[in-house]
């Protein structure tokens, strides 16, 4: 068990790597569309691009959206429609005629008047509960057919008109009596019919609705099928008409195929095997060309997070509406990656999840063009993305890049300009704008991931910074020191195409341990006394060496990136402290050399190693005395070359030659300091 356990915390890395591949893995898969995918694209009236297609399988031809939907309209006027009279209230309804007849007329004596007047009323009465009363109208045709329902039982179908409202009673009785001999008798006739009549029919919703959805249930939405083995269509063939149908109902048929348990197996592996060829070609290319980001487990699991984002954010935007897919704004992965890594680095990550997003988009190819391209050009374009105008002005490009190449995909699929959808162009404004956000979602990351951009870099650089400040009263000399150092550095990084705003922060901040005893070292000894005359060469090389541990941990308590702190931990490597190294020899040759070395790391990186070079030069400089062209460069090529001989510079990736163009600039530049004039030969 014990071995076990020993043989997992040595390989946790390893471990914690497999973990988070195959976590990504599945993630990924699981967004993926979990239905067919037609591989064809095809638009109506557009000569068809692909070779001669036929059929797959069987399959039904669907009828249009357009043409169900006038088969619904259609059932929806002709269904039937229900109406239901009430009995037993009809007949309530008659019998009160009679006895507010006899209230509302009980003036007139005249028994034949009286007969005329009752029988001209009860025919207008007869007349309104001849089809049925209503309280309300309902938005149906006036000619539209109705079942009337007497006892639950279909009595007889009538227009709709034919029913009589109750809001239109006192129109109705006016227009009645003034057209007959009986207008004296004009308000009893109203005062009858208003207190008598009451709707007696009331619409049947229920039955109504549930002919309707039975009707609408019966239609059919195919209206025909292909045999397997079919020619759908020949390649340059018009897409139009009967072929048009039939490739949307193929099409349809693969949207609809969700996985059966019986490929659903095979398909989850084919799509994880893919995924997880593509993720394994970024993590070789990790091990392989970017082994220091590749050994950090927090920056792998940021690329990783980065591509899984870009994935879930695509597919999200693909449910919605895939008209919408050119509006994600997917160049911000690779001027993420640059900001915290390398441009190489932000491409490639690109490419690869622009392949993945094949699976998920419609038309993969012209969206996986348009997609890298756009990647490349933003790698291309981008630089120095502190600087607001200048991320501006990319993203400009950008969407330039994306405008150009959508039209002339346009151009390809149609031949002309006509129909071209100018709202895509919006679409592509809108990706732009989207793209600024990554600004502060760098700041993000810096909190979430320790990570350290650019924009971070330019304020450590700001020499009014407190830990500064604190640099430039405690220790002057230092603080001094540190500005030829980084101005030194910044020119040689620009030089060989290093980092140099990383460089420069690294060089101001390499020193900052040396505040805890300032006077212990040659710079800050401003009253001829040197306190190292006190102590034992021993002592004195500890209080030395010693100010870059105190250094990374003033670093720390003011949370200066883990890639500054480098450079204050490898300034020295694992170089000696010569001078008290030659005293201690002088007294004895028994000691122990490693109490006079620094502990390390030596320099890992091109920037780091710049720093030890420029340090070393610097600060050795100022012992010389009546410097010359001669002199200095001798001098430079003297520190450099024990540098090399120490094999301080065998974990960094620097080449002789850029060694050789760093030498240049530190001989030019002392020179500049000492004004002297370079003396080029013959």
């Amino acid at each position: 068990m014990d071995r076990i356990l020993n043989k997992f915390h040595k390989n946790h890395n390893l471990f914690y790597k497999v973990v988070l591949f195959v976590v990504t893995t599945f993630l990924i898969v699981y967004l993926f569309p979990k239905s067919g995918t037609f591989r064809y694209s095809f638009e109506k009236g557009k000569p068809w691009q692909s070779e001669n297609l036929y059929a797959p399988f069987d399959f039904a031809i669907q009828k249009s959206a357009e043409t169900i939907e006038d088969e619904r309209q259609q059932i929806s006027k002709e269904s039937p429609v229900f109406f239901e009279i009430d009995t037993a209230k009809t007949n309530q309804i008659f019998k009160n005629f009679d006895t507010v007849f006899d209230r509302n007329f009980l003036d007139v004596n005249e028994p034949e008047l009286t007969n005329n007047l009752y029988q001209f009323g009860a025919q207008i009465f007869s007349e309104l509960y001849s089809s049925g009363v209503l309280s309300e109208g309902y938005n149906f045709d006036s000619e539209r057919l109705i079942s009337v329902l007497v006892n639950k039982t279909q009595n007889k179908t009538i227009p709709y008109a034919e029913f009589f409202l109750q809001t239109d009673l006192k129109a109705h009785i006016e227009a009645k009596v003034k057209n007959s001999d009986y207008e004296d008798y004009m308000s009893s006739y109203l005062s009858l019919f208003f207190d008598v009549v009451q709707p007696n029919t009331i619409y049947n919703t229920s039955l109504t609705e549930s002919a309707l959805s039975d009707r609408l249930g019966r239609i059919v939405l195919v209206r025909g099928r292909v045999d397997k083995g079919t020619l759908i269509i020949s390649k340059g063939e018009v897409v139009q008409g009967e072929k048009l149908a039939i490739l949307k109902s193929l099409e349809s048929e693969y949207a609809s195929q969700v996985w059966t348990e019986a490929n659903y197996v095979w398909i989850l592996a084919a799509y994880t095997v893919l995924v997880a060829l593509a993720l394994l070609m970024l993590l070789l290319f990790l091990r392989k060309y970017r082994i220091e980001i590749f050994s950090n487990n927090t920056k792998v699991t940021f690329i990783f997070f980065n591509i899984t984002l870009m994935v879930l954010l695509t597919t999200l935007v693909v449910n919605y509406n895939s008209a919408y897919i050119y509006a994600v704004p997917l160049c911000i992965l690779p001027l993420v990656l640059k900001a915290f890594f390398d441009a190489r680095l932000g491409l490639f990550a690109h490419v690869v999840t622009v392949l993945l997003l094949g699976f998920v988009v419609a038309n993969n190819y012209e969206y996986m063009f348009l997609q890298i391209i756009a990647g490349i050009v933003t790698i291309l374009t981008v630089s120095e993305l502190y600087k607001r105008a200048n991320l501006f002005i990319s993203v400009g490009q950008i969407t330039l890049i994306y405008i150009i190449s959508y039209f002339a995909f346009f151009v390809i699929h149609e031949g002309s300009v006509d129909g071209l959808k100018w709202e895509n162009f919006l679409l592509f404004v809108l990706c732009g704008l989207a793209t600024l956000f990554v600004q502060p979602l760098i700041y993000a990351y810096e909190k979430l991931f320790g990570l350290v951009s650019d924009v971070s870099l330019l304020e450590l650089s700001d020499t009014n910074s407190k830990l500064l400040k604190e640099l430039s009263d405690k220790a002057p000399g230092t603080f001094h020191h540190s500005l030829n150092v980084a101005n030194l550095a910044e020119a040689s990084a620009n030089e060989i195409g290093a980092n140099a705003m990383l460089v420069r922060v690294g060089a101001l901040y390499h020193d900052i341990g040396k505040m805890s005893n300032p006077t212990y070292f040659t710079e800050n000894q401003s009253t001829g006394t040197n306190p190292h005359d006190e102590l034992s060469p021993k002592e004195s090389a500890q209080i030395i060496i010693g100010h870059v541990i105190k250094g990374v941990e003033l670093a720390k308590k003011y949370n200066l990136p883990d890639r500054v702190i480098d450079f204050i931990r490898t300034h020295h490597g694992t170089s000696s402290v010569r001078y008290f190294y030659n005293k201690q020899m002088e007294l004895t040759a028994e000691f122990d050399p490693l109490d006079f070395a620094y502990n390390g790391p030596q320099p890992f990186s091109k920037e780091t190693a710049i720093l030890m070079m420029c340090d070393s030069v610097e600060a050795a400089s100022k012992s010389l005395k009546d410097p010359t062209s001669t002199k200095i460069n001798t001098f430079v090529d003297a520190i450099v070359a024990s540098q090399i001989e120490n094999a301080q510079f065998l974990n960094a990736n620097i080449t002789f030659k850029e060694i050789e163009s760093i030498k240049k600039v530190l001989k030019h530049k002392l020179a500049n300091m000492y004004h002297l004039r370079i003396e080029y030969p013959e």
